[in-house]
C-alpha cells in the first residue's frame, strides 16, 4: 500500500509509521510539527512539513504519489486546551478534517482510517463501553472528534469512502526507537516518569473514588498495539464490502479491564526501583471513577487483540526510551 499518515511526526504517528514500513508499505508523512518532532519521522518515510488543512497541497500530494489510503493521526488532542481555546480545535479537527476529506475525494482516495478517541462517549452510564452507547462528549476535544467521525460516515454514504474510526483512551509505552515527548505533558505515565527524572513530586487527583483503592481506573493501550490496530484497519479498508454493510466502521480499542492510578504508580515504582514523590490533591471536575472500553468488536472485525497490555511492559518500555532520550527528540532531524 501507498499510505499518507497525517501527524506522522507525533507520538502515535511515528510508532505507527515505523510499523507500516516494517510491514513493507510505502509511507508519506504530513505533519506541521506544531506538536510533533521532525526527528521522530522514521527513516524510510517521505516527510512533508505542512498541514493537512491545506486542501490543495494535500490533493497534489495524494495525486502525485498515487496514495491509496490515508491514516489520520493529525488532529489536536489536549482536553484542557480545547476548553480554553475551542476555536483551535474546531479549525483543526473539524475544518481541517473536512479539508482532508475533500482532498481525498478530489484525488480519488477511497480509504481512510481515523485515529479517534473514546472521549466521544463523554461520561458513560456504565462500563465497559461498547460502540452502541450514546456519544455525549463533555469537552470540545471529544466533540470535534465526534464531528469528524460523523463527517467520515456521511462521506462514506455519499461518496463511497471506506472509513474506520478507532476509539481509545490512554496510550502508553514506546517502541525501541520512538516514544512520547510532549510539552506540556498531560498523560499519567510520562508525568510519573518525569517526576522521577526531575526529582519533583507529582500530584494525584483524588483518592476517594468508589474503586478498590480509591483512585480512578482507566484503560491503557500500548502504543505498539495501537500501531498494529492502525495497520489492520488500513488493510481492512481494502477488503470487499459485504452486501448491505456500511462503508464506515467505528471500533473501540482497549484492554477491557483497566488500571487504577495507584496501580500505575506502584508499577512505575517497581520499574524504576524507587519510590516516586507525589501528593494527593482534590478530584478534578468531571473525572468519572471508571473508564474502560470493550474491544470485542475490534477483535471480530479486525482480528485485533492487545498483546502488550501489562503495566510492566508499557511502563518499562516508556522508561527505557526516556532514559535513552533524557532531553526528548532533538530539534532537527
Amino acid at each position: 500500500m501507498r499510505i499518507l499518515v497525517t501527524g506522522g511526526a507525533g507520538y502515535v504517528g511515528s510508532v505507527t509509521v515505523e510499523r507500516l514500513l516494517a510491514a513493507g508499505h510505502a509511507v508519506w508523512v504530513l505533519d506541521d510539527v506544531s506538536t510533533g518532532h521532525a526527528a521522530a519521522v522514521p527513516a524510510g518515510a517521505t516527510f512533508s512539513q505542512a498541514t493537512f488543512a491545506d486542501e490543495d497541497l494535500v490533493t497534489r500530494l495524494l495525486v502525485d504519489n498515487a496514495i491509496e489510503a490515508i491514516l489520520h493521526c493529525g488532529a489536536r488532542s489536549l482536553v484542557g486546551e480545547s476548553i480554553r481555546e475551542p476555536s483551535i480545535y474546531y479549525r483543526a479537527n473539524v475544518v481541517g478534517g473536512v479539508a482532508l476529506l475533500e482532498a481525498a475525494r478530489r484525488a480519488g482516495v477511497e480509504r481512510l482510517v481515523f485515529s479517534s478517541t473514546a472521549a466521544v462517549y463523554g461520561v458513560p452510564a456504565s462500563t465497559p463501553i461498547t460502540e452502541s452507547m450514546p456519544l455525549d462528549p463533555i469537552n470540545p476535544y471529544g466533540e470535534t472528534k465526534r464531528t469528524f467521525e460523523t463527517a467520515l460516515r456521511w462521506y462514506g454514504t455519499a461518496y463511497g469512502l471506506r472509513g474506520i474510526a478507532l476509539r481509545y483512551f490512554n496510550v502508553a509505552g514506546a517502541s525501541q526507537r520512538y516514544g512520547e515527548d510532549h510539552d506540556p505533558e498531560t498523560h499519567l505515565i510520562p508525568t510519573i516518569l518525569n517526576a522521577v527524572a526531575r526529582d519533583r513530586p507529582m500530584a494525584l487527583f483524588g483518592d476517594d473514588y468508589p474503586t478498590p483503592d480509591g483512585t480512578p481506573i482507566r484503560d491503557y493501550i500500548h502504543v505498539e498495539d495501537l500501531a498494529d490496530a492502525h495497520l489492520l484497519a488500513l488493510e481492512a479498508t481494502g477488503q470487499p464490502l459485504a452486501a448491505g454493510a456500511s462503508p464506515s466502521l467505528m471500533l473501540n480499542l482497549g484492554s477491557g479491564t483497566g488500571f487504577s492510578v495507584r496501580e500505575v504508580l506502584q508499577a512505575s515504582e517497581a520499574v524504576v526501583g524507587s519510590p516516586i514523590p507525589h501528593s494527593i490533591g482534590a478530584r478534578r471536575a468531571g473525572d468519572p471513577p471508571i473508564l474502560v472500553a470493550s474491544a470485542e468488536r475490534a477483535q471480530e472485525a479486525l482480528g485485533w487483540t492487545p498483546r502488550r497490555s501489562g503495566l510492566a511492559e508499557m511502563i518499562g518500555s516508556a522508561w527505557t526510551w526516556r532514559q535513552a532520550h533524557p532531553a526528548g527528540y532533538p530539534e532537527d532531524r
